[in-house]
């Protein structure tokens, strides 16, 4: 089974024949074989040859890139190996007519918000009082089936997102405190932990689409723009409900992640490295975990849920199956 390996110390990533050679966080030597990695997130600062470049592109492992703050700043994505001329011009129609667009579009967000709401019940079902923001939400998706642009889509999805943030105070177990999604920067932990577990859901979401045939610069919710993978965005609004706030709420709740956790010179803007691996060693667990596919009668993994989304809409595109956005069931 492959496997997403993590950089965090300077200078420690080391082709080695055909394993990579990198040192753990504990200090600890480690070689991987080169066939066992899937991608490799680079937490630190680091020098890369065309050598290593070129060695990593053989095997189709994407790079990923952290600043300082645990910023996304971009990923290295090999060249296409599954490239498929008719589904790119299927793609490309799908964006420029835009009723088509709109469908794709608008079925994300029903899918997010549907999973938001079914965050909010199960909370509200184990003592936390969020009835009033169920209540909220519940209206707002309703109105999402009658929307005509997608400018509008995006706004009710900002005020669902507004109402569903008012009850993070009551879901999570600590005084935090969060009134609004702040993200450029962000200001306060709250908003630092999102931003930073939502780039590692963009990431992998990029990862996943690099095994398909899809584009990942075309999209329809997001614009797409120059040197933007905007269809990883587009996807993860349907997972970041139940990988990303799940994972924030059980580090914040079992207190494995509190203020200390952040450096408070900074305004919690930056995270220590020892909370940084914590939520990535978490964030694992959580992408290993396994349901059972009510579809596909087998278990699958959080991780291959998100390719799976990815081979749904490509069955939209080329006219085989309407697109639906994955539903959380349990």
């Amino acid at each position: 089974m492959k496997q997403s390996l993590y950089i965090y110390n300077n200078g420690d990533l080391k082709r080695k024949d055909n394993t990579l050679q990198f040192t753990t966080y504990e200090g600890d030597k480690r070689d991987i074989p080169i066939e066992r990695i899937s991608d490799i997130y680079i937490l630190s600062e680091m020098s890369f040859n065309t050598v290593f470049i070129n060695y990593i592109s053989q095997y189709g492992i994407p790079l990923h890139f952290f600043n300082y703050y645990n910023f996304y700043t971009g990923s290295y994505y090999p060249k296409e190996s599954l490239l498929a001329g008719q589904l790119l011009v299927k793609q490309v129609e799908h964006y420029t007519c835009y009723d088509e667009r709109l469908v794709i579009a608008k079925e994300f967000i029903k899918a997010a918000a549907d999973n938001i709401y079914r965050n909010l019940r199960y909370y509200n079902s184990r003592g936390k009082d969020v009835a009033e923001c169920m209540k909220e939400v519940n209206s707002l998706r309703k109105k999402l089936d009658h929307t005509e642009f997608i400018e509008e889509l995006m706004g009710i999805e900002g005020n669902i997102r507004k109402n569903y943030y008012k009850a993070w105070n009551t879901i999570v177990n600590q005084e935090i405190q969060f009134e609004k999604r702040v993200m450029h920067p962000p200001d306060n932990m709250i908003n630092s932990l999102i931003s930073f577990v939502n780039s590692l859901i963009y990431a992998k979401t990029l990862s996943e689409i690099y095994h398909t045939q899809l584009d990942p610069t075309i999209s329809y919710l997001h614009e797409p723009g120059f040197r933007r993978y905007s269809l990883c965005l587009d996807i993860s609004e349907v997972f970041k409900p139940l990988i990303g706030d799940r994972l924030i709420f059980s580090l914040l709740n079992k207190n494995q992640i509190t203020e200390k956790s952040f450096t408070k010179e900074l305004n919690f803007l930056h995270l220590k490295k020892e909370a940084s691996r914590l939520i990535v060693t978490e964030f694992e667990k959580r992408m290993k975990q396994t349901i059972m596919h009510k579809e596909l009668g087998k278990k699958v993994s959080y991780q291959y849920l998100i390719r799976l989304e990815a081979y749904k809409l490509i069955k939209h595109l080329i006219g085989e199956k309407e697109y639906e956005g994955f539903r959380i069931w349990w």
